[in-house]
């Protein structure tokens, strides 16, 4: 990627401390009810207390040897995720919260507002973008924002 294209580069949210606190105790909170509610993958391991991408590479290369013993074919696909946090659609993901993982009232109203207005904008030492809304991605250096996009990854691929 080029360093002078300003494309090149993700914008990260400068959260203040309390903020980052509350999105810890809503993810910790949203996190123990989809696995209390089987909601998740068993084998999910991103985004997840006790889990590693240790044990996910474990898992792929078991199944990788399991299926050359076996005497299949094996092919072993890796995809570039890195810009994937920029794909969530707010208005999906905030329908999938309510119809997939039955959030509700108040609770949804949070999410929407935590998503929903942001605003971004580029800042150099001598200039600053015009702000402009953000109606895609989770943000950057957020706590929650990992889990939104674990929640929303596993809709796209179940729905």
């Amino acid at each position: 990627m080029d360093p002078t294209d300003p494309r090149s580069y993700r914008p990260i949210s400068n959260l203040p401390v309390s903020s980052k606190l509350l999105e810890r105790l809503v993810a910790r909170q949203l996190l123990a009810y989809l696995n209390t509610s089987g909601l998740l993958p068993r084998l999910q391991s991103a985004y997840r207390p006790h889990h590693s991408t240790e044990t996910a590479i474990l898992k792929v290369l078991s199944d990788v040897l399991l299926a050359i013993d076996a005497g299949d074919l094996s092919a072993l696909v890796l995809l570039d995720l890195s810009a994937a946090f920029d794909t969530v659609d707010h208005s999906i993901l905030l329908r999938r919260l309510e119809h997939t993982y039955r959030l509700g009232g108040v609770v949804l109203e949070w999410f929407r507002s935590n998503l929903v207005g942001r605003r971004q904008h580029v800042r150099t030492s001598s200039s600053s973008s015009t702000a402009a809304v953000i109606i895609c991605g989770v943000p950057q250096g957020s706590v929650l924002g990992y889990s939104l996009f674990a929640v929303h990854r596993r809709s796209a691929v179940t729905d």
